[in-house]
């Protein structure tokens, strides 16, 4: 939240890889920028939690002893509650993958449209100024209601952990075919959760053009 007050009004909120896929389609964000930044999103998540591990090594595996001697660090190493869980999301054993996704893309998809509407210089309800904490709230209510059962929600902290995870515990940390839901999902949510914000929410009549939507949804509107 205080990096989104503070970035917010040099990148335009930049944080998230799906984020930045909706401003190229949407705004016409430049796509070779929007890739510089989405690698510096990644990037940023893989050395932050890096250093997570190198500055609670100690810890993490004196946990690691703990479940070691009562014969349960290779069934909960790799789960939300083991350790890895500290840096890549994963699922519990068992759990229904399309259950998940359901949980993932809803999830993500309400959230898009908080942030949209966030982002909107035509909101008279949400201030610049009062962004980050509309969606700051937004952020908890997903986590507190729906990370239960597993909830990546952008995809460079996602791929930016998972890849953290594999450089300490190797391949098996990759999370299986989780690992793809968590990546990938956000980013057809995002856009859906966005052009439910255009069609229905943005109030175009106070100096948002529709003109900004891509040319094959124009076709909706003529």
């Amino acid at each position: 939240m205080y990096l989104f007050t503070l970035l917010n009004s040099i990148s335009g909120g930049h944080f998230n890889p799906a984020t930045s896929v909706a401003l190229v389609i949407f705004r016409g964000f430049p796509p070779l920028k929007a890739i510089r930044y989405i690698i510096a999103q990644i990037l940023g998540s893989y050395v932050a939690c890096l250093l997570i591990h190198a500055q609670w090594y100690a810890m993490i595996k004196e946990s690691e002893l703990a479940l070691a001697s009562v014969n349960l660090l290779e069934s909960t190493l790799f789960t939300s509650t083991g350790p890895a869980g500290a840096f890549a999301v994963y699922v519990l054993p068992r759990s229904s993958l399309a259950r998940v996704f359901l949980n993932e893309f809803v999830t993500d998809t309400l959230l898009a449209i908080v942030r949209w509407g966030s982002l909107d210089p035509t909101s008279l309800i949400v201030p610049p100024s009062s962004a980050p904490w509309v969606f700051a709230m937004a952020l908890c209510a997903a986590i507190w209601g729906s990370s239960g059962i597993g909830l990546a929600i952008n995809p460079a902290r996602d791929l930016g952990g998972r890849l953290a995870a594999v450089t300490i515990y190797g391949k098996a940390a990759i999370g299986g075919k989780y690992a793809a839901i968590a990546a990938l999902t956000a980013f057809p949510a995002t856009i859906f959760g966005v052009l439910l914000y255009e069609i229905f929410l943005a109030d175009y009549a106070r100096g948002e053009s529709i003109q900004s939507l891509p040319s094959f949804f124009l076709l909706f509107f003529n």
